[in-house]
């Protein structure tokens, strides 16, 4: 069931928020801050941001052009290739949620990637020209800054310009840029362009395209010389974007998801995200509990987030997708009373087997009716979690906020370079049911709601999120990369901030755990965990999970402190990222 046009949707749903005015929640408009601040991941995105507000750009300004430095000197995720999601904070108007979520090309069908047995064919989603929806990233800006933007659009292109010139890049990014262009399987353009010595790449040909843009605006990508030459690489390798997929593109407008959790409001991405609604839904199910008494790292507190966790998966397999295309019970999902009704079941003393989580059926009531979905017994995905997406997060002067997620899917997309443009190809594809009830490239079941259609966007697990204090002033902007590992991530940070009192840079830092429905078909019941203590880890195992170590996200946050008119960043200390603060006026 397809919903109206997605002209029609941009045009309703601005005209919708426009004319909100300001929210009832918010809270009075308070003095000016005395410097804004970008968190980044990489260094010189970060310094592009503070420089546009340090010459009286709002934080919308700064977010275009952090977004398009990093599509220079972060490739392995930032992007002109790619998509994400946007959430927009203006101090006395509601927030917007920008959906810039790449789609599927016309051309594309349901089973495009299964083989002639009807299985999923190895590498079709991930490694070639077909694994590549309609890039959202130009528009998303685009539309941003027409909405909320102050400074002139080519001035904030510029600075990506004279980075693609030529930049020396950080040197984490350099290291594992060198790693992955030497690997045997990297396509020969990608080894040309960015394996060189010293970290010190230009990209003559991401300049040019980027003056495109500059010049243009969203018609500089999505029409003429750059969408010819997208449409010509897709048909040298047998791809499906076309230059019609192209124009017809359009980034759309949403209402953020909310939900409360401890008497503040949390305001997170909608559908087609997963993140914003699970994100809700876990927290409503901790509500009833009391973290603190458990103790953060505890064995008891992880048991409980594990199970907690596999709640939250099943029904993210079940309910989610592209709301222009199906229906997805929203409401249901982040109601508190269905929450609490997931996790009526816990006991502290037992773990419960994946195999045996069902998705909730949403009632009239809210309340869940067991019911089974088929799951199909593959092989589980191998150590993806790392910097495949990226976020962002800046808060001016005024009051203004950005949090902005963004991906090419896996780490440097599909790696198959635009001919003469210089940008990479995601790999976004993959992130459809490829099979309802099959594994992509992360491990992570779908069903129905996610298959593949043409013009549908596929289901993210990008949280950008907002948490605001009991006053209703904005109090925390964050969000992070690590696909499914995403909303669980920003949960533990919201957690470990409000919950355990942490402060911002330790409630980044303090080390993580994830567990993912269902479990691999080799019968264990994994927790992915950064460290645990060795008793912790002992108990764990005793309730029959298993522990597999690995890092999980790169969180970029920043805390807004009104009292004293400041905003405080952290950036991740397992990144490269940094929080760059404009001068104080």
């Amino acid at each position: 069931m397809q919903r109206p046009s997605r002209v029609t949707l941009v045009l309703i749903l601005a005209a919708g928020c426009a004319g909100h005015g300001r929210s009832p929640t918010a809270a009075p408009a308070p003095a000016k801050l005395h410097a804004g601040v970008v968190v980044a991941p990489e260094p010189h995105a970060a310094k592009v941001g503070a420089d546009v507000l340090a010459a009286g750009g709002n934080a919308v300004d700064a977010a275009i052009a952090v977004a398009f430095a990093l599509a220079v000197t972060f490739p392995s995720a930032g992007n002109l290739g790619g998509g994400g999601f946007m959430l927009v904070h203006r101090e006395g108007e509601a927030d917007v949620a920008i959906d810039y979520r790449e789609t599927a090309p016309a051309a594309a069908t349901r089973d495009m990637f299964l083989d002639a047995r009807g299985e999923p064919s190895p590498g079709e989603s991930l490694r070639t020209h077909r694994a590549a929806g309609v890039p959202g990233t130009v528009a998303g800006m685009w539309l941003a800054h027409r909405r909320f933007g102050t400074r002139s659009w080519g001035a904030l292109v510029a600075p990506a310009i004279t980075l693609a010139e030529g930049v020396t890049l950080e040197a984490k990014v350099a290291e594992r840029l060198a790693s992955v262009a030497q690997a045997p399987e990297t396509p020969p353009r990608f080894r040309a362009l960015f394996f060189g010595g010293g970290g010190r790449v230009a990209q003559p040909e991401l300049a040019a395209t980027l003056r495109r843009i500059a010049e243009r605006g969203a018609g500089g990508f999505y029409r003429g010389e750059t969408a010819r030459l997208l449409a010509e690489e897709m048909r040298r390798g047998g791809g499906l974007v076309t230059e019609q997929d192209l124009a017809a593109y359009l980034p759309v407008i949403r209402r953020p998801v909310e939900g409360r959790y401890r008497g503040r409001r949390v305001v997170s991405m909608p559908p087609p995200s997963s993140g914003g609604a699970i994100l809700l839904q876990m927290l409503a199910m901790l509500e009833p509990f009391d973290p603190a008494r458990l103790g953060p790292g505890s064995a008891a507190y992880v048991h409980l987030v594990c199970e907690i966790e596999k709640r939250a998966f099943a029904d993210r397999s079940v309910w989610l997708g592209d709301p222009d295309f199906v229906d997805v019970p929203l409401a249901g999902l982040i109601a508190p009373g269905y929450a609490r009704a997931r996790i009526a079941g816990f006991d502290p003393a037992r773990r419960t087997d994946p195999a045996a989580i069902l998705a909730g059926a949403l009632t009239p009531s809210g309340l869940p009716r067991p019911t089974r979905r088929g799951v199909e017994r593959t092989q589980p995905a191998g150590d993806r979690e790392k910097a495949e997406t990226t976020h962002f997060s800046i808060v001016d002067r005024h009051g203004g906020a950005v949090a902005n997620t963004t991906t090419l899917n896996d780490g440097f997309g599909s790696r198959i370079v635009v001919k003469d443009a210089g940008f990479l190809l995601n790999n976004e594809m993959d992130d459809f049911s490829v099979k309802p009830g099959a594994r992509n490239l992360y491990g992570v079941i779908g069903g129905e709601r996610n298959a593949i259609a043409p013009r549908k966007r596929p289901l993210s697990s990008m949280s950008p999120t907002f948490v605001y204090d009991a006053g209703g002033a904005l109090k925390l902007v964050l969000g992070t990369p690590g696909g499914p590992t995403i909303f669980t991530t920003v949960f533990q940070v919201i957690v470990n901030r409000f919950d355990f009192a942490m402060p911002l840079g330790r409630a980044v830092a303090a080390p993580r755990f994830h567990h993912q429905w269902p479990p691999p078909s080799n019968g264990r019941d994994p927790i992915r965990a950064e460290a645990l203590d060795p008793p912790v880890a002992a108990a764990l195992a005793a309730l029959g999970y298993s522990i597999e170590t690995r890092s999980i996200g790169d969180v970029q946050a920043i805390e807004i402190d009104r009292a004293r008119r400041v905003a405080t960043g952290a950036a991740d200390p397992r990144g490269s990222g940094v929080a760059s603060r404009e001068p104080a006026r």
